[in-house]
């Protein structure tokens, strides 16, 4: 059964089935089928730690991946495999981004001024200015669509910071693109 991989766009449900299948397989130690899952979540997870880790979300994908495998036996429902790996991918990303030093974020006067036309045509520098956190909440809510709820227990904060997260994150996103 060829299954595209749950990186592009929404997760179909014969693509989750398959990942499903796959994690059981892996986890009664087959050991192709842990192969061809990691290989499954590999664009998946790359989709959420890259708009958060950013230049370093290759590396944040491969610790997220690695952080898969050594935890795959303790996962222990797999019908539950894309919100644990999405769980471990953000905590990885954030973590990646911190340590590469991109927790501060950028002062105002260092935002270009308006005109620039690279600020205008260039997200990737617009996210660089916000610290991993907000990043991360707005992936979760704006990219992987969770509500509050949901965003603030993956993130491992009360629901009311992970909403003020949220709308700081959105203003100084918006003061950096419109600048």
């Amino acid at each position: 059964m060829n299954v595209p991989p749950p990186g592009g766009g929404p997760l179909t449900p014969s693509a989750r089935d398959h990942g499903v299948a796959l994690a059981r397989a892996a986890r009664a130690g087959n050991t192709l089928a842990l192969h061809d899952l990691l290989d499954h979540l590999t664009p998946y997870i790359a989709r959420i730690c890259t708009p958060i880790a950013l230049a370093d979300g290759p590396d944040a994908t491969q610790e997220a991946l690695l952080a898969v495998f050594r935890s795959l036996r303790s996962l222990r429902d797999p019908e539950t495999l894309y919100g644990w790996v999405r769980s471990i991918a953000v905590r990885e990303a954030v973590r990646t981004a911190r340590r590469a030093g991109r927790d501060r974020p950028a002062e105002l006067a260092d935002v270009p001024g308006p005109g620039d036309p690279q600020l205008a045509a260039d997200i990737e520098d617009v996210l660089a200015r916000l610290s991993p956190a907000h990043r991360a909440v707005l992936v979760l809510r704006d990219i992987e669509g969770l509500d509050e709820e949901s965003a603030a227990a993956l993130l491992g904060v009360p629901p009311g910071t992970a909403k003020s997260r949220l709308h700081r994150a959105r203003t100084s996103f918006r003061k950096a693109w419109f600048s």
